[in-house]
């Protein structure tokens, strides 16, 4: 059985940083490219960071700078460092894990709220 456990989400001021974490159980976890998303209330599902199983990373411009995902393979957990808080950060953040062989999967989601 598959599982992926975020954590992490709280109450930030504006400016503040918050370190997510995923940990993952019933994959192979190195196998996988691990991402983040967030959604917003009323708004569509969007990627902020990926990490393939080399360690290379990719962000949109939005988050470019101000966040910073890393894996660790030993622990079966992604991590989404996240500096620099914005108001419009606030969202549901999402981790997800894909290899081409089974599939994507999802966690549950971790609430991120950043207060002006």
């Amino acid at each position: 059985q598959v599982q992926l456990v975020e954590s992490g989400g709280e109450l930030v001021q504006a400016g503040g940083s918050l370190r997510l974490s995923c940990a993952a159980s019933g994959i192979v976890f190195s196998e996988y490219t691990l991402s983040w998303y967030h959604q917003a209330p009323g708004k569509q599902r969007e990627l902020v960071a990926s990490i393939g199983r080399g360690g290379t990373a990719d962000y949109p411009d939005s988050v470019k700078g101000r966040f910073t995902i890393s894996r660790d393979n030993a622990k079966n957990t992604v991590y989404l460092q996240m500096n620099n808080l914005k108001p419009e950060d606030t969202a549901v953040y999402y981790c997800k894990a894909t290899y081409w062989r089974s599939g994507s999967y999802w966690g549950q989601g971790t609430q991120v709220t950043v207060s002006s």
